[in-house]
């Protein structure tokens, strides 16, 4: 068990730490480029070149969409009500609640897991948090209209390729060989860029409001899980599906988090500070979830 489980960090783990090396040691990373390679041509080829071979019934594909999807709901619910308790910002604290890591850590973790069928359904996943990234987190921390934020996600390459692989998985159509082969080869850098860059990213921010920080961070993780394990009885998930809904859903704060903040002025100290306790603290509980899951 304990081989299992290091194959299947080690790779997360290294990689990560290769990025974070590179971040520490001042090295230029063109964050930037980096992340619209991956978003505008790395991810949606993955998704694309996935979609076409694994073989997953579509009713659950949608399962899993379905289950992230209420557990998002659920957890931006319970959030909203945890911080006008508490009087705090809804702009600034509870995105970071409801948008978990589940590209850069939990694709890689669902691959490295379960292999091709658990990177398909850990694709399904990520496809429900980022079109609500790019919706209800914007609507959240922007200023401005309807419009432009719906411009915002009709410029998302990622969405269209989400509706060509959902074609190809409902059609059970085939790829030409040279289209598999080119967009094999493209999605094929997604996966150690995002991770790469998560490691960068990790070494650029700075804890502060430490207190604050570890609430929000177990809040998101072990909370996630909850909610999590709670939507996966009720809708009755087993197997692989009901595994990766509860890794995704216990991933912790993802960066773009950290990236909203920063660019709309919601306290980015504070949100850096989230990502990184949370990142340490679902590294920590990983192996014990696994574990149970394997």
């Amino acid at each position: 068990m304990l081989n299992e489980l290091f194959a299947i960090l080690a790779p997360i783990m290294i990689s990560t730490g290769i990025g974070y090396a590179w971040g520490k040691s001042g090295t230029e990373f063109p964050t930037d480029f980096i992340s619209r390679i991956v978003m505008y041509i790395g991810t949606p080829c993955l998704i694309i070149g996935v979609m076409a071979k694994v073989k997953v019934q579509p009713a659950v594909m949608g399962d899993v969409a379905l289950a992230t999807a209420i557990v998002m709901t659920a957890m931006g619910l319970i959030g909203w009500l945890w911080l006008r308790s508490l009087k705090l910002s809804v702009a600034t604290y509870l995105p970071p609640l409801i948008f978990p890591n589940n590209g850069n850590m939990g694709l890689p973790l669902c691959l490295f897991a379960f292999g091709q069928t658990g990177l398909a359904l850990a694709l399904g996943s990520f496809m429900v948090m980022m079109v609500a990234t790019f919706t209800v987190g914007l609507l959240l921390v922007a200023e401005g209209n309807w419009r432009d934020r719906l411009l915002s996600v009709a410029k998302q390459p990622v969405i269209y390729s989400m509706a060509i692989a959902v074609v190809l998985l409902v059609t059970h159509t085939d790829l030409p060989r040279w289209l598999s082969n080119t967009v094999d080869l493209l999605g094929g850098i997604a996966i150690p860029l995002m991770t790469i860059a998560l490691g960068v990213s990790l070494a650029t921010l700075k804890i502060q409001f430490l207190s604050r920080s570890i609430a929000f961070s177990v809040a998101r993780v072990f909370g996630g899980l909850l909610l999590g394990y709670a939507v996966c009885e009720i809708m009755g998930l087993t197997g692989v599906s009901r595994a990766v809904v509860l890794l995704q859903s216990a991933m912790p704060i993802a960066v773009f988090n950290y990236l909203l903040a920063l660019r709309y002025n919601r306290q980015p100290e504070e949100v850096a500070a989230m990502v990184l306790v949370s990142t340490l603290i679902a590294f920590a509980g990983l192996p014990f979830l696994l574990a149970v899951l394997l």
